[in-house]
């Protein structure tokens, strides 16, 4: 009976419902594909030619694949249960839902189970989809239930429910960057997931992306991929861009399908999607988190890094994914203070904050919360910022990720009869075969790739260049001594990628139509600990953050 009452309360336009314990689960369908055509036909004429969507549904994912194998426990999950947790768990932080599994509110089994709720309540029915949970952990509830009989003192991520982009390697699901040449993909854990696991976070799963990371063709949407369709925004469904690269990241943690998860960032794809997502997403500096066993753009500028609903949770989620990992030339040993840094926030009255007067006199929301940190007591250097261009900033992608796909093949793929690719070459020539399924948008920076003839010489100029002109651009915050730059959303995030210095972006309000915007702070290398208690700070003062009105319940 539980499972009908699941199905017809929250599977709502599922082709079937069995009530039958005794069926087996392969006749049960959960989810059947539906006609696209009109959404894609209503995109036609949108303003941003980033949101002119040639599909909406991907074209190869099997929901029922997804969500099948966990179907029977999270269905025997009551309304009655659900209601009871929302208010304990949903748009709490990690420490609060601690003190709750503590004093015996819930289990970490039972947070699992309210998280998979969720999911299955609005990312089944075609008209709720995100498309943004690609792969579900068929092990995450059993692996709850062993840290709910664990007892004693751990780490605070330990049994919080994680989602992954899906370019980051896990044991328990394939791998595909979004891509149809890697849909097959096994790899084992990348460093980060390993930490993750060390200290007891349970991996719930696999959120959608822009394919390989945004790096395939420049009028591709943002948040679409082959594997995992297109992803789309809880602040407004195919109205509001999602933000890329790492697009199912921000839109499944501002839906609250999990406590929060990890992204990756090459230039702008945490910042981007976070703001448009309204989450606190962190590109911390490169080298402070590992990038081994994540499918790679850039080894110059590529790192993963958290994104959740706060300060607090984005601090918990950094330091459990800190460690020196050896096969990582860039990684360091972890910076200091890091996880306390949500319980001490900075006084306002102590932080030189840069304001680029440019953003002040375009940007009314801006304005406004820099003048709140100017009233709280934040001393405000206002300054007209630079035009320095990044010249050679493609190439570099280009020569980094000919050299660094063809390694991570390598070295992380386990099945060569799955993934019959090794190189940038062959992936292009594996998607002309199948042009309307693999790359309906086309692959021209793949081409661009392909086409690069820069030598090593030039090469190792134009990352020396890079560098020195985002170094540049910042040079306020050494001339000011400024704790930080204040920019909107991934405005900047080009010369923070290229200088390799961290930024931290967070809610700060929403416009007139309702799109997110967030206020990001970009700081000096290693800095993240005082970025984050800034940033705690700043989130305290305005507490802009928002829920989507659709996914509330």
């Amino acid at each position: 009976m539980y499972k009908y009452l699941f199905c017809s309360f929250l599977l709502i336009g599922f082709i079937s419902c069995k009530q039958k314990n005794s069926e087996p689960k392969e006749d049960i369908v959960l989810w059947t594909p539906y006609n696209d055509s009109s959404e894609v036909a209503a995109s036609v004429d949108n303003k941003s030619p980033r949101m002119r969507y040639k599909f909406i549904q991907s074209k190869v994912l099997d929901k029922n694949e997804v969500f099948l194998p966990l179907y029977d426990e999270v269905s025997k999950f009551t309304e009655e249960q659900y209601e009871k947790m929302k208010p304990l768990v949903l748009e709490q932080d990690i420490p609060t839902i601690q003190n709750h599994i503590d004093s015996g509110a819930f289990t970490y089994e039972d947070l699992v189970l309210f998280y998979l709720h969720r999911i299955y309540k609005y990312e089944l029915p075609n008209n709720t989809t995100l498309n943004t949970i690609i792969a579900l952990n068929p092990n995450v509830l059993e692996e709850s239930r062993q840290l709910d009989e664990s007892k004693g003192t751990h780490h605070l991520i330990y049994g919080m429910p994680i989602l992954l982009k899906d370019n980051i390697g896990t044991a328990e699901m394939k791998t595909t960057a979004g891509a149809i040449a890697l849909k097959e993909n096994q790899t084992d854990d990348a460093f980060i997931v390993k930490r993750l696991k060390s200290k007891g976070a349970l991996i719930l799963g696999k959120a959608n992306l822009s394919e390989w990371a945004n790096f395939i063709c420049g009028v591709c949407p943002n948040g679409q991929s082959a594997v995992g369709g297109q992803t789309l925004n809880p602040y407004g469904r195919r109205v509001f861009d999602t933000g890329g690269s790492s697009a199912g990241s921000g839109t499944s943690t501002a839906a609250n399908y999990a406590v929060g998860a990890v992204g990756t960032e090459t230039s702008g794809s945490i910042l981007s999607p976070s703001s448009q997502s309204s989450v606190v997403g962190l590109k911390p500096t490169i080298g402070l988190l590992s990038r081994t066993g994540i499918v790679p753009i850039s080894s110059t500028l590529d790192t993963p890094g958290p994104m959740t609903k706060s300060v607090t949770d984005n601090a918990i989620l950094l330091d459990a994914m800190l460690g020196k990992d050896e096969a990582d030339y860039k990684s360091i040993s972890a910076e200091p203070g890091i996880l306390s840094a949500w319980m001490h926030p900075e006084l306002l009255k102590e932080t030189r904050l840069g304001v680029m007067t440019s953003l002040m006199e375009r940007d009314s929301i801006y304005a406004a919360n820099v003048e709140a940190l100017r009233e709280a007591g934040a001393q405000i250097i206002e300054f007209e910022s630079e035009n320095i261009p990044l010249e050679g900033f493609t190439t570099l992608l280009n020569l980094d990720m000919e050299q660094d796909l063809r390694a991570y093949l390598n070295a992380e793929v386990k099945d060569r009869d799955a993934v019959k690719v090794e190189s940038v070459e062959d992936v292009v020539i594996f998607n002309k075969q199948d042009s309307l399924v693999r790359i309906p948008y086309g692959q021209a920076r793949f081409d661009g790739i392909l086409a690069d003839s820069t030598t090593a010489e030039q090469f190792e100029k134009i990352k020396k260049d890079l560098k020195e002109s985002g170094r540049a651009f910042f040079k306020i915050m050494e001339d000011k001594q400024l704790d930080a730059v204040l920019s909107i959303n991934n405005y900047h995030a080009g010369y923070a990628a290229v200088a390799e210095y961290p930024a931290l972006t967070i809610p700060m309000g929403y416009k007139t139509d309702g799109e997110p915007e967030s206020l990001t702070f970009i700081g000096k290398p290693f800095s993240e600990a005082h970025l984050l208690r800034i940033g705690k700070a700043f989130e305290e003062l305005t507490k802009a953050r928002k829920i989507p009105e659709g996914y509330q319940n």
